[in-house]
């Protein structure tokens, strides 16, 4: 068994526990093997929605295969191209959970992504007529749970600040069920025409980074350094720690602006329409961080996304800095810094969700970030 079909026996079990109760049948997309999606069989309409809403394909011939799989679902012919059933039951599905709390009739899509610690199900909600209503998250570890009520805190807040330019997902519910954190929010209108974001990226990310205040002073004697600090001491990285020692021995006095980040602001997370920016998945925002670190994490995601040397890709964005955080009035010198201070901040992340060990893509961290900043800090 491949660990994708095995990662989706584990995810079944969890949605659907226990013996007896009503059974569900899923379609594999595009198959068991290599499943990225699980969309309800008994359902047409809302089989061919979840397909429709599932992603954005960046390419014309990735979008052609998900229109075509959609009619497939819409039309009853996926049996010739989607063969692949799964069935499951349990007498107490997170189907049935739902519906009882949001007091409405949903079928469920499972969606199945890359291995990462962070990997936890997410769940597109339907009606049947096929329209999605929403999207659930389930924190079913300690990262996981952790996470999904960080995103919980972050949409709220996020909502009490009344943004103009972004617009972030209401709040549906949030509870637990069978030990598991969930989070349900309403789903943004992604699918509409989007519009080149342009300059309005820069702005709603600033937006975003004011949205709670902003404090100045040098980063020595900032909260954020302090907070920086203390996640390290929990990782075994000396590396990482000494190239943190030296940046603030060399930039410790350097004046910097703090405020808010997204925490995973990158092209899937975001989608930009002709009167808003919409961005989600909220789970790793933060307060009291540099601002531009969204823009500095975009830069190298962009790279990342179209196929770019990792460790190329982190040593360019580091030198496009200085142009990307220009918006948010940050000086040459501090930008440089806040960028090295990004790659210090992601690191500390990936080493303390373990993702090296889960098996995510660039979990291991010496074969790309670490050499760079590194190499970028001994030159201070």
């Amino acid at each position: 068994m491949s660990l994708r079909s095995q990662y989706l026996t584990d995810v079944l079990s969890t949605l659907y526990p226990g013996e007896g109760g009503p059974v569900s049948e899923f379609v594999a997309v595009p198959d068991v093997r290599r499943a990225r999606l699980l969309v309800p069989a008994g359902s047409r309409r809302g089989a061919a929605g979840a397909v429709r809403r599932y992603a954005r394909p960046a390419g014309r011939a990735a979008r052609l295969k998900r229109d075509l799989a959609a009619l497939a679902l819409r039309t009853g012919a996926d049996r010739a191209l989607l063969r692949d059933r799964i069935t499951v039951g349990g007498a107490d599905s997170i189907e049935a959970y739902l519906r009882l709390v949001l007091d409405r009739d949903v079928v469920v899509s499972v969606h199945i992504g890359p291995p990462r610690a962070n990997r936890k199900p997410v769940l597109q909600l339907l009606d049947p007529a096929g329209a999605t209503l929403g999207f659930a998250k389930l924190g079913t570890n300690a990262l996981t749970r952790r996470l999904v009520r960080a995103e919980a805190s972050a949409l709220t807040a996020i909502r009490h600040a009344e943004l103009s330019t972004v617009v972030a997902p209401r709040i549906l519910h949030v509870g637990r069920w069978q030990g598991h954190e969930v989070l349900v929010q309403e789903a943004l209108p992604a699918w509409r025409r989007r519009r080149p974001v342009g300059y309005r990226l820069p702005v709603a990310m600033r937006e975003v980074a004011c949205c709670l205040g902003v404090t100045s002073g040098p980063l020595a004697e900032s909260a954020y350094r302090t907070d920086l600090v203390a996640r390290l001491s929990t990782v075994d990285a000396p590396l990482l720690l000494a190239a943190t020692e030296r940046l603030m021995d060399r930039r410790g006095r350097t004046v910097l602006e703090f405020g808010a980040w997204h925490g995973d602001w990158s092209p899937w997370n975001m989608a930009a329409l002709a009167d808003a920016v919409l961005v989600w998945d909220w789970e790793r925002f933060a307060r009291d961080v540099p601002l531009g670190f969204d823009a500095v994490h975009h830069e190298l995601q962009v790279r990342l996304e179209r196929g770019e040397d990792a460790e190329s890709a982190v040593d360019a964005a580091v030198a496009r800095a200085p142009e990307r955080l220009a918006p948010f009035a940050v000086v040459p010198d501090a930008a440089e810094a806040t960028a090295l201070l990004y790659l210090v901040d992601l690191a500390a992340r990936y080493l303390a969700d373990r993702q090296a060990e889960a098996g995510a893509r660039l979990g291991r961290l010496g074969t790309w970030l670490l050499p760079v900043l590194i190499r970028r800090v001994g030159e201070l």
